[in-house]
């Protein structure tokens, strides 16, 4: 007991690490990249408006639209590694930040409903179940073959529960023998435990899979 113990708290302090470089680097993509590339990018329009000659005009037009894509390419990055709603907003308007950037990337379009009043999730919490979500819809556009998936988040007095169900082609857990796929669900499954919660994963061919987080709340 005491070993398993101590090999949850190792889990913990490196997915607790992992998520404070993440954060780190996610702050420097959108507050250092982000911002030298749109001090580049004012510094283009300035010589643009400046020069007459049509092809240089042209030219710096489309080195701004580049910059402009690979700028607004970064701010979603950012914010699929470290949504800020997370800390600032709460659990149910960060997941909302990260589907409008997960449709966009991946055309799935993600029905997502809430019952009950949301409750405040402890920050390590919180980041626990928005990566296991994260990774459910990640997985769900690698290998489900759908184009609709429905999330419902249900909130009791003691306890969040979230359903996400993708429609699409389904698998049998006891022949899967895709070991990123199963890395992928162990994976969830460690961090619903490292918190106290729990994560469920059930599906049929041709029916679509179902993954049921539930996490007390105290």
């Amino acid at each position: 007991m005491d070993l398993l113990k101590t090999k949850q708290q190792i889990s913990s302090y490196i997915i607790d690490s992992q998520e404070e470089e993440i954060k780190r680097i996610s702050l420097e993509l959108h507050e250092g990249v982000g911002q030298n590339l749109y001090s580049i990018l004012t510094g283009l329009q300035f010589v643009e408006s400046s020069t007459a000659e049509p092809h240089m005009k042209n030219y710096l037009r489309e080195m701004s639209l580049l910059i402009k894509k690979t700028i607004q390419e970064i701010r979603l990055l950012s914010v699929e590694l470290h949504p800020p709603a997370l800390t600032t907003l709460g659990l149910l308007p960060a997941m909302k930040s990260y589907i409008n950037c997960y449709t966009s990337t991946f055309g799935i379009i993600v029905e997502i409903e809430s019952e009950g009043p949301e409750r405040l999730i402890p920050e390590k919490n919180s980041i626990a179940v928005f990566r296991v979500c994260q990774e459910a819809l990640v997985n769900i556009a690698k290998y489900a073959d759908t184009s609709h998936v429905k999330m419902n988040f249900i909130w009791t007095e003691n306890e969040l529960t979230i359903t996400i169900h993708d429609f699409g082609k389904g698998f049998q857990p006891e022949e899967q023998n895709d070991s990123m796929r199963l890395s992928g669900l162990a994976a969830m499954k460690e961090r619903m435990l490292l918190i106290g919660g729990q994560c469920r994963i059930s599906s049929k061919l041709g029916e679509g899979t179902s993954i049921e987080i539930s996490l007390p709340l105290k």
